[in-house]
């Protein structure tokens, strides 16, 4: 099926859409006009995008295959971040403690829904088939292996990974100096 043009998606009603953004048309998105897209955006196949408060993407951003965005939370993916395949970031989360009622099946007023911002920096890169939770930040430059289960949030260019996920090393930062490159190009 391909890929809509950044020209037919200018009517679909997106809050802002820039230049150059791919989006598979197997795509499935909910709250368009909660949505913000800069420019050089591509969102491939089978992809959920799901805004309750806002969904921003910002420049240079890629979201492979089967990644899904859902939530009532914000969640900001700021320039030159990317999700690997199967990547899941959740804004919002049932409480499984019993206490409530959980699915969005019933009413709002017997369920613990819980929802916080997340924030992936410029140049966060998540490998394929992670999740990430509600109310995590990271920040600029970090790395998620694959697999991983993100529970909370890490400082800038840490290598994190593992169920859940933890420091593993420090992230080279010569990508800020290819980003200066690219710009200038």
């Amino acid at each position: 099926l391909g890929y809509y043009k950044t020209e037919e998606l200018k009517n679909f009603g997106f809050l802002s859409i820039g230049d150059n953004v791919q989006i598979a048309k197997t795509c499935n998105i909910v709250g368009i006009e909660n949505i913000s897209i800069g420019n050089n955006v591509r969102i491939d196949d089978f992809c959920v995008i799901s805004a309750g408060k806002s969904i921003v993407i910002g420049n240079n951003v890629h979201i492979a295959c089967y990644s899904s965005l859902i939530g009532q939370g914000e969640i900001i993916m700021d320039d030159f971040s990317g999700l690997s395949s199967r990547v899941s970031v959740y804004s919002s989360s049932d409480d499984y403690s019993g206490e409530f009622l959980t699915n969005p099946t019933v009413d709002s007023e017997f369920t613990g829904v819980i929802s916080k911002p997340v924030y992936l920096g410029k140049h966060v890169i998540v490998g394929a088939g992670s999740v990430i939770l509600p109310g995590v930040s990271l920040q600029n430059g970090v790395a998620v292996g694959s697999l991983s289960l993100v529970t909370k949030s890490f400082e800038e260019y840490k290598i994190i990974g593992g169920l859940p996920a933890k420091f593993i090393k420090e992230r080279k930062r010569k990508i800020e100096e290819l980003e200066w490159s690219y710009l200038k190009k």
